[in-house]
């Protein structure tokens, strides 16, 4: 398969999974390993989220302007906004200090993959499965100790694999927040913790950069957004209606596969 074609491909796979508990760069990695991918530092995979971070910001505009514009005199807007940065903190703090472990160990370990896909899946299923009634139905109104929390649960996801949603997700899950608000503080929260990794991949890594891997990354950023924003659209309604089972069943289904074609002989 051509350069080109791969990072369509990958482009797609980024923007279809990043907003939904399957872990995009697990499933990047993935295909990646098998396609006989590999760009420099990893980078790709991180800088083709711009795509999707766009996706969702398009499909939220409104929401974000509304924000942004009663920011100054509405306290419920300040708070909600606060709890983003909350929430947004841990991941920052740690994943710069383990930045480096992460990108040459973590990453290159598609068994490590696999298996956090499939352990995660069963967790997913399992919170899935649980009966509580909710106390938090609402992003705007989470407190901020709550989405603090999430922000810890988020930094679990620094592991690939694991997923950024699916953590952030299960965390909110935990703390008795209802699904569909949960899936919802998680599109929130991805806005400036994607945008920050962005933004740090790149100055870490730019200097490796060269006009083919900057093309490469152009179509698959292009590629991001528009399966992003499909996803965004219809995802929670999806959620509201089948549940985190069928994502969970397809992180299984996608490790244990990985597995056997890493270890079974040809």
């Amino acid at each position: 398969m051509p350069d080109w074609l791969i990072a369509i491909v990958l482009g797609l796979i980024e923007g279809l999974t990043e907003f939904i508990p399957v872990s995009s760069t697990g499933h990047l990695l993935l295909v990646g390993h098998f396609l006989g991918f590999h760009s420099p530092g990893n980078t790709f995979q991180v800088l083709i989220q711009l795509g999707a971070i766009l996706a969702i910001t398009s499909v939220y505009f409104g929401r974000l302007w509304g924000l942004l514009t009663t920011l100054p005199t509405n306290p419920g807007s300040r708070r909600f906004v606060i709890g983003i940065l909350l929430a947004f903190l841990p991941a920052v703090f740690v994943g710069v200090l383990a930045h480096d472990f992460i990108k040459t160990v973590l990453y290159e370990s598609p068994t490590l993959v696999c298996t956090t896909l499939i352990v995660g899946g069963f967790i997913l299923l399992g919170l899935d499965r649980m009966k509580f009634e909710p106390r938090h139905t609402d992003v705007a109104d989470y407190p901020l100790k709550t989405a603090f929390i999430i922000g810890l649960f988020q930094c679990l996801a620094l592991v690939p694999g694991v997923s950024r949603s699916g953590a952030t997700i299960a965390g909110a899950l935990l703390l008795k927040c209802d699904k569909r608000s949960a899936a919802e503080f998680s599109f929130f929260l991805a806005m400036p913790t994607m945008a920050g990794a962005f933004a740090y991949d790149l100055y870490k890594n730019i200097d490796q950069l060269s006009t083919k891997d900057m093309g490469m990354i152009g179509l698959g950023f292009v590629a991001a957004l528009i399966s992003g924003v499909f996803v965004v659209k219809t995802v929670l309604n999806f959620i509201t209606r089948h549940g985190f089972a069928p994502f969970a069943y397809w992180r299984i289904a996608v490790g244990v596969v990985g597995l056997a074609l890493l270890y079974i002989p040809r």
